[in-house]
């Protein structure tokens, strides 16, 4: 297969080809391991190239699921690959030891077929917008190396947006998925809180703010997947709702007439980036084109509610891993074991104490239920996906906790919301800037309602197809 063949085709057309004999799996995983040899010194996005297990799993026979012989990355964090370190972005974690088994979204990723060819890099334990941990250095735009390709599944998005695979793992505790995908012009889709379970290490992700899923060139092949994916395992502590039909279906249809929001006001109150905000409102324009009723509308709440629910939970739930890992160790943390930014966030998170922590989670389903009487109105909500263009490298890179804070609040500005409310959402690669740099618009569903969100994203893929990178 020539590199240019492989990079042109997304996953549901290389697994097209293999089911149909054109190509087989050792020749698509050599394409890959090639992409990634060639953009990988630069990019950085790939920190365990796993070239023999991949080329082991192939030679063993791989299952016939719908993304057969497909090369697929998984992120460092969160997700385990037996016989391989989960890092977590951390100097704490890098010495292993190796993960016993798979989680059981790795075990379902295998099960459709897909060849896990390595692990992206990601920020320490995914506290950054921004994929710059100290222990593997920076993972690097395919736009512009200068710049951040977004966190923290930043190296998934620069290994697909680079062209080394057709989608990749990616996950999401306040924009980590959307944020990536608008910073290197790709399509990412946060699912429903309970989608796709964290069994067997964890029962939820930041008390229900996070969840897993993938970045992608297309729009099908997030559907597809998360087809091959979703679902509860048993004892975790919630679910999503069941859809009523498949993902990939409702991606092929138009959805019928709906009532779409739009918004282009950050519900933190931070200043939006006029580009930011005009690729939002084209969005919406291109959607009332299309034949959907648009109309402006407002946050059902204001940033004081979003700060109470953020405060301490994710710095709890971090000093609580940080915990598990040194009594593993059986010795005290030391220096240059965390970065400044991780030290300070887990400080925060000792100082909340339980009283603290159970009225955060509080306003967190306060937050949920605004945006479900919100919801009550409208179908979609279209906002900007960034308050900011991709950051140029730096000032997120875990060193410096007061740079941090103020670099942080325009990556997050529009999409840590939909984590509190647990509502899925995309961020659509529409848009350019003047300066040649992604622009992604975000749409956001109704709870348990990706369906919508698919047939909204692939009606604008095909009346405004984007040009995928690669």
């Amino acid at each position: 297969m020539k590199p240019d063949e492989y990079r042109s085709l997304d996953a549901v057309g290389l697994a097209a080809l293999i089911a149909a004999g054109e190509v087989d799996p050792a020749e698509v995983l050599d394409a890959a391991l090639g992409a990634i040899g060639a953009a990988n010194p630069e990019l950085n996005a790939v920190v365990n190239l796993m070239a023999e297990p991949a080329h082991r799993a192939v030679r063993s026979g791989l299952p016939a699921g719908p993304f057969r012989g497909v090369p697929f990355l998984v992120k460092d964090l969160g997700a385990n690959v037996a016989g391989q370190v989960t890092t977590n972005g951390s100097r704490l974690y890098a010495d292993g030891p190796p993960a016993p088994a798979d989680s059981v979204l790795v075990a379902r990723f295998r099960r459709a077929g897909l060849v896990l060819a390595g692990k992206t890099n990601t920020p320490e334990f995914g506290l950054s917008p921004s994929t710059e941990p100290a222990l593997f250095g920076p993972a690097r735009n395919p736009f512009d190396p200068a710049r951040s390709p977004g966190g923290s599944s930043g190296g998934a998005a620069a290994a697909v947006a680079s062209g080394m695979v057709p989608m990749a793992h990616a996950s999401d505790g306040g924009g980590s998925i959307r944020i990536p995908a608008s910073c290197c012009g790709l399509f990412g889709l946060k699912p429903t809180r309970g989608r796709v379970t964290y069994a067997p290490e964890r029962g939820e992700g930041w008390a229900g703010q996070s969840t897993q899923h993938a970045v992608s060139r297309t729009v099908r092949d997030s559907a597809a997947l998360l087809d091959a994916v979703a679902g509860p395992a048993p004892g975790d502590p919630y679910w999503a709702p069941a859809p009523t039909g498949t993902f990939a279906d409702a991606a092929a249809r138009d959805p019928v007439r709906l009532r779409v929001g739009v918004c282009v006001t950050a519900p933190t109150g931070t200043d939006v980036d006029p580009e930011c905000r005009a690729a939002a409102e084209a969005t919406a324009r291109r959607l009332e084109q299309l034949g959907h009723r648009v109309e402006p509308v407002d946050w059902p709440f204001g940033p004081e509610l979003l700060a109470a629910a953020r405060a301490g939970v994710i710095g709890a739930n971090v000093a609580a891993t940080v915990d598990a890992r040194l009594a593993e160790l059986g010795r005290p943390l030391s220096d240059g074991d965390l970065e400044p930014v991780t030290l300070a966030t887990i400080e925060q998170g000792r100082s909340t104490g339980a009283v603290g922590y159970v009225k955060a989670v509080t306003s967190i389903h306060q937050v949920g239920r605004l945006m479900g009487g919100l919801f009550q109105s409208i179908d979609a909500l279209v906002t900007p996906t960034l308050a900011c263009l991709p950051p140029e490298l730096g000032p997120l890179d875990g060193s410096d906790p007061a740079r941090f804070v103020a670099a942080l609040t325009p990556m997050v500005a529009f999409t840590a919301v939909l984590n509190m409310s647990g509502q899925p959402a995309v961020s659509l690669p529409l848009d350019r800037s003047a300066g040649g740099l992604p622009v992604g618009s975000q749409v956001i569903g109704r709870y348990g309602d990706e369906a919508t969100l698919f047939g909204l994203a692939g009606q604008l893929e095909r009346a405004h197809p984007w040009v995928t990178p690669g």
